[in-house]
């Protein structure tokens, strides 16, 4: 089946292996044992890297398209009735998002070129950024829950190097480490998932664990409690993955790193992980209580995040925060079996908010501020910076007709005869991200200029190039939507539905527009305003809560087992070896030393033994 394959798909497990092929590139540069051309060999070489994964994923994608979909199977395990196989399935939306990661990487590599110009550990991190892609890579092309799972690990652990890529500072070190420890929970749930399924399934496959759910929910050998259980295991690691609550605080600690990473980060790290719960969407349907809490996981990240996003300060955390509000729909339009929708909104998400991290960026780079009451009057100065903020707003509302427009109004006709309270809050979601967009907008690049805006020059070239042409895609966003296959028309909703999309956004843009901006309202002295700002602020004080409960019980736990560990064992086991010194040094005074005792005490026991032994079997 391999051999009647265009040579584009036989050979598009390569694809993954590009970007970690990056990373040994990259090694003797970030190892320090090239030092006289300086760490920028390294970065060219990781960008070839990226490039060929481009292009060899656009290949792939055309012969899929002209030959229809294919899988590439290779064995690995098989023990028992337990079957493993690395599988790749090659279908339209996979590559179509394996094209979206790799633009993006050699987007946000190119970016980072000008970023992190004078970064002496350039060659470090352009060595994570390719394993970074890797992992990326074969999560959207992969074929089985087993692989998925694997890389979705590697994910993981990529990124905690980024976030700690600045080690030397203690919030960053603090922020790396909960950002993994926030990740492996979900991760660790999703494995027992994992496990279960491997057990009861035979396979890994998704084709055999869709016929295996199908099978097990006819015939009624999947209790609900266990399909239940099964269910929340598989949604745990995809809601870590998508920063949603109750485990979103870690995407918000995660803008310590370096912005390049960043821009990866909240579009195409977090489309990851939905494509993973899209994939395991036929087996959660058959659990009524796993859809509830997806649905519930999706409405309260939608309009939590929007809600604390508002209240930020740090431009950086203005915009983490959305991505977990779009998430959020896309979890709701999951719950709802709309893959066609989720689809439209991930990726109308994702190139338009990898541009607007990039003016982001951009404005960092060129101030070296991140909070925007510092900031002001930056959209004369800086117009290249200025368009893509504008440009990618206009892609993230439904505003003008734009990526998102066209998705927002395709999932409000959906929802509006399926769940109308689901498309209410899609439109509150949208509303509430145009306010925080026009918010940003006028404190950043509206009003005077502030002390660390007033020399603040236009990027360099290695920045501005790649916003701009990021700019281009996410104008003609539309066209490229219309051209994935399982999408329908995307013109195919009412006016109403039209009206209601813009109206929303308009009433977004309207509030924020006549919001106080001025640095003295940062923080309000009317005491229930200021307890509202710092409640969002604080975001819900998630943070404080997990102490006083999660942390809490753990740390007694801990305590618990210290004082039991120290205390019981450890003292049963000293007074253990007490007693027998003490033993030792009785018994020594009744020994004479002569050998006629110790064979006489030899005799007695063994006597005595076979005296019991008789009496026993006697």
């Amino acid at each position: 089946m391999t051999a009647a394959l265009p040579l584009p798909l036989q050979t598009a497990w390569l694809i993954p292996l590009y970007g970690f092929a990056g990373v040994l590139l990259s090694l003797p540069w970030a190892a320090g044992w090239i030092r006289r051309t300086g760490p920028r060999p390294a970065a060219y070489l990781n960008l070839l890297a990226t490039l060929v994964a481009f292009l060899h994923g656009s290949l792939a994608m055309r012969a899929v398209f002209e030959h229809g979909p294919a899988s590439l199977s290779f064995e690995w395990l098989q023990v028992a009735d337990l079957h493993l196989a690395i599988q790749f399935d090659l279908s339209p939306t996979n590559l179509v998002a394996l094209e979206l990661v790799t633009a993006m990487s050699l987007i946000a590599q190119f970016f980072g070129l000008g970023y992190l110009d004078k970064e002496w550990s350039l060659a470090r991190f352009y060595a994570l950024v390719g394993f970074f892609e890797g992992a990326m890579s074969g999560v959207v092309i992969s074929g089985s829950l087993f692989l998925s799972y694997f890389l979705l690990e590697m994910l993981t652990l990529s990124t905690y190097l980024l976030v700690g890529f600045w080690y030397a500072q203690p919030l960053v070190v603090t922020a790396a480490r909960d950002a993994f420890l926030t990740k492996r929970v979900g991760d660790v749930l999703l494995l027992m998932g994992v496990v279960a399924l491997s057990a009861w399934a035979g396979a890994m496959d998704f084709p055999s664990l869709y016929r295996w759910s199908a099978e097990a929910a006819a015939s009624g050998s999947l209790s609900p409690l266990a399909a239940t259980l099964l269910g929340l295991g598989l949604i745990a690691g995809p809601t870590g993955k998508c920063a949603q609550v109750p485990m979103h605080l870690w995407l918000d600690e995660a803008m310590e790193g370096p912005n390049p990473a960043s821009i990866l980060r909240n579009s195409v790290v977090v489309t990851c992980g939905a494509l993973v719960l899209i994939k395991v969407m036929p087996i959660l349907q058959y659990s009524p209580v796993a859809t509830t809490v997806l649905l519930l996981i999706g409405a309260v990240s939608a309009i939590g995040g929007s809600l604390v996003a508002i209240a930020q300060v740090d431009i950086k955390r203005a915009f983490s925060y959305t991505t977990t509000a779009y998430l959020g729909l896309v979890f709701i339009a999951i719950a709802l079996q709309l893959p066609s929708i989720a689809l439209l909104l991930l990726f109308a998400h994702a190139v338009a908010k990898a541009l607007l991290m990039m003016s982001v960026g951009s404005v960092i780079a060129t101030t070296n501020c991140q909070d925007i009451t510092e900031l002001g009057g930056l959209g004369g100065r800086m117009p290249a910076t200025t368009s893509a903020y504008l440009v990618a707003g206009a892609g993230l509302t439904g505003l003008v007709p734009l990526g998102c427009f066209w998705s927002f109004g395709l999932a409000a006709e959906v929802l509006v005869q399926q769940a109308p309270l689901f498309a209410l809050l899609l439109l509150a979601t949208n509303a509430l991200m145009a306010l925080n967009l026009t918010r940003v907008f006028r404190q950043v690049f509206l009003g005077a200029a502030q002390p660390k805006t007033r020399r603040a020059p236009e990027v360099n070239w290695q920045m501005a190039l790649p916003m701009v042409a990021l700019g281009v895609v996410v104008l003609l966003t539309p066209q490229l939507l219309s051209q994935l296959d399982p999408v329908p028309g995307i013109a195919s909703f009412s006016p109403a539905v039209a009206v209601a999309v813009l109206g929303s956004s308009a009433a977004g843009v309207l509030v924020g527009a006549l919001l106080p901006i001025h640095k003295s309202y940062a923080r309000s002295i009317l005491q229930p305003v200021r307890v509202l700002q710092d409640f969002l602020a604080y975001d819900f004080y998630t943070d404080r809560f997990y102490r006083a409960t999660i942390v809490a019980l753990v740390a007694g736990l801990a305590r618990l087992s210290d004082w039991f560990d120290r205390i019981v064992v450890n003292g049963f086991v000293n007074q253990l070896g007490r007693l027998s010194l003490v033993s030792a040094d009785g018994l020594k005074l009744s020994v004479s030393g002569q050998s006629q005792s110790y064979v006489l005490t030899a005799v007695v026991a063994i006597v005595l033994l076979l005296a019991s032994l008789s009496w026993v079997f006697g």
